[in-house]
């Protein structure tokens, strides 16, 4: 079995953003000792919380023999994706957790790549396409947009989530507060 650590097209660096940790686990996907565990949120029938390598959601397996996704699917069905790009980001790539339900961004008809939580010069030096981009998504002004970012902190009860085209490189913030 290849022990090189995944690569996750739609994930940067799950080890950097938490969703992934070094930790000694018996998978039980695989079956196998790992040093690495997921420890984000897991959607299957059965318990599968802090249960699954890196491995087994990289490959498919986890998804294909327990039932388990990542994230939801149906803002990407709604965006118009295709299934196969669908597919790859709810049941094969690690998805993070949110106050509300997550939401993966989507651009230039792909999956963004997720990078985690936003860093405060993320926020405070978003760029102007990043800001019109954050106004039009979420229906909000230039106004508003000053006061959701104000005293923002990454893990803070404001979220902002980095998320990076694949294609043109546009940088778009996920938001979400309790």
């Amino acid at each position: 079995m290849d022990n090189l650590f995944p690569d996750f097209r739609y994930h940067a660096d799950p080890l950097a953003t938490g969703a992934v940790e070094p930790r000694r686990i018996e998978c039980a996907c695989c079956g196998q000792a790992r040093d690495f565990v997921y420890v984000q949120p897991v959607y299957a029938t059965r318990d599968l919380d802090e249960k699954l390598c890196p491995w087994c959601i990289a490959d498919g397996s986890a998804a294909g023999k327990l039932g388990a996704s990542f994230s939801d699917a149906q803002p990407l069905r709604e965006a118009g994706l295709a299934q196969d790009v669908i597919d790859e980001v709810s049941l094969r790539t690690p998805g993070y957790s949110s106050w509300q339900q997550e939401e993966w961004l989507v651009h230039c008809d792909d999956a963004c790549v997720f990078h985690g939580d936003a860093s405060e010069d993320d926020v405070a030096d978003a760029s102007d396409a990043t800001k019109a981009d954050w106004r039009q998504h979420y229906g909000k002004t230039e106004k508003q947009w000053g006061a959701a970012i104000r005293d923002y902190e990454p893990a803070g009860d404001n979220a902002f989530y980095k998320f990076v085209c694949r294609h043109c490189g546009l940088v778009r913030l996920g938001w979400d507060c309790p």
